[in-house]
């Protein structure tokens, strides 16, 4: 397990470009006109490469590469070649600052889209305000990114990221009361994206009478799990329900199995969605029953998402059911500047952000629509590991499979 917040900045710039044309040459320093003259149009992005966010920033960096490459190989957006221009943040916010200052007044690139997390998310998202750019952004759907009232900001998923617990809470009120958890244990990381989450799903649970019979907020820089899970394990839940992001999720489980403690309900906000990373961190047969949320998953029925899929294995690989929904919300973002484009016609941040306030825009998330503030307006998914895969459970209008419950025994 990687040290929390490592601070060994490691600067590593990972320019892509998806096709190699002979218009490379060109420089770009503008992001206003139709085609730019020819010149490519460059895109910068801070991405977690190394620390805590190293496995989702991948997933992301993924699927923004995925995107550049479909996008260029049908002559680019309004003619012009995409260019990424990646660095990496070590997950760490102040690098994400210094990152974005570089990408737009030393770079001068075109646009930028955003990092992974709310904690890197929020701060970035100031520096693109400040310097009057756009700020399309996969991966920062928590509170603070919307408290700050910035006009650039457009969270690619149909809903805040508060909204994780929901669909879990909806799904248990439809339960009999016997079958219910009577208790519940919250171990909460201490981030602007997962506390919110256990918060409000606390309210709901305990308006349903699960009694709180263990809550705690670890640190960040919190590297073993196994301290908090044994004294979880000794209030006995018959409900963990973690706010997490990655390493802590992992760690929740492994202790977990450790102390041959097995809830009968076990929910995790972050780190149980990635369908590529979770089983190998906690052991293929220890996933079974965990729930989480989402806002994608293969098979829906959203625009662009069969070629998506169909892209991302030529690519890269695998099976349709360990794509990373990170990479997805990834691709989504080129997906909102290429409708934005051809609405108006040009590339230009002052347009973006005027346009994408209004309207409906269909990417491979749905359709998308936000607040003044960037906030999406949409819903969530319920997710939950049958039978070694990772399948929407709930609400039942999209579902794949009916809930499971209780959770079943640990695989070993």
């Amino acid at each position: 397990m990687n040290t929390r917040r490592n601070r060994l900045i490691v600067t590593v710039t990972v320019v892509v470009m998806a096709v190699i044309a002979a218009a490379c040459g060109g420089g770009s320093s503008s992001s206003s006109g139709s085609s730019g003259g020819g010149k490519p149009l460059v895109i910068g992005i801070s991405l977690s490469q190394s620390g805590d966010f190293a496995d989702p920033g991948h997933a992301a960096m993924l699927g923004y590469q995925l995107w550049a490459d479909s996008v260029n190989k049908r002559g680019g957006v309004l003619g012009r070649k995409v260019e990424l221009k990646i660095v990496d943040d070590a997950s760490d916010p102040n690098q994400a600052v210094t990152n974005y200052q570089t990408l737009i007044t030393k770079d001068k690139v075109d646009l930028v889209f955003g990092p992974f997390s709310t904690l890197l998310t929020a701060p970035s998202a100031r520096v693109a305000s400040r310097y009057g750019y756009s700020f399309l952004e996969p991966a920062g759907g928590g509170q603070l990114v919307f408290d700050q009232k910035l006009h650039n900001v457009f969270f690619v998923q149909p809903a805040p990221t508060v909204n994780c617990g929901d669909p879990f809470v909806d799904w248990l009120s439809t339960l009999p009361a016997s079958e219910r958890p009577k208790t519940a244990a919250y171990p909460t990381l201490d981030d602007p994206f997962a506390t919110p989450i256990v918060q409000r799903a606390r309210a709901k649970l305990e308006a349903l009478g699960v009694k709180t019979v263990y809550s705690q907020v670890y640190p960040a820089e919190t590297a073993d799990m196994t301290p908090i899970v044994a004294k979880m394990v000794a209030a006995k839940p018959d409900l963990i329900f973690g706010g997490t992001q990655s390493l802590d999720a992992y760690g929740i489980v492994n202790g977990l199995v450790q102390q041959h403690y097995n809830p009968k309900f076990l929910f995790l906000s972050n780190g149980a969605n990635s369908a590529a990373e979770f089983p190998g961190k906690v052991g293929a047969n220890n996933t079974e029953g965990i729930l989480s949320c989402t806002d994608w998953f293969p098979e829906l029925k959203t625009a662009g998402n069969a070629q998506f899929v169909s892209e991302y294995l030529a690519k890269y690989g695998g099976t349709a059911d360990t794509i990373d929904g990170g990479s997805a919300e990834a691709y989504a973002v080129g997906q909102v500047l290429e409708e934005e484009a051809k609405k108006t016609g040009k590339v230009d941040n002052a347009a973006i952000i005027s346009t994408l306030h209004s309207g409906v825009w269909p990417t491979v998330e749905g359709n998308l629509s936000w607040d003044q503030y960037g906030a999406p307006t949409g819903s969530q998914l319920m997710t939950q590991w049958q039978s070694g895969k990772l399948v929407p459970v709930w609400p039942q209008a999209t579902a794949l499979a009916a809930p499971q419950s209780p959770k079943p025994p640990w695989g070993g």
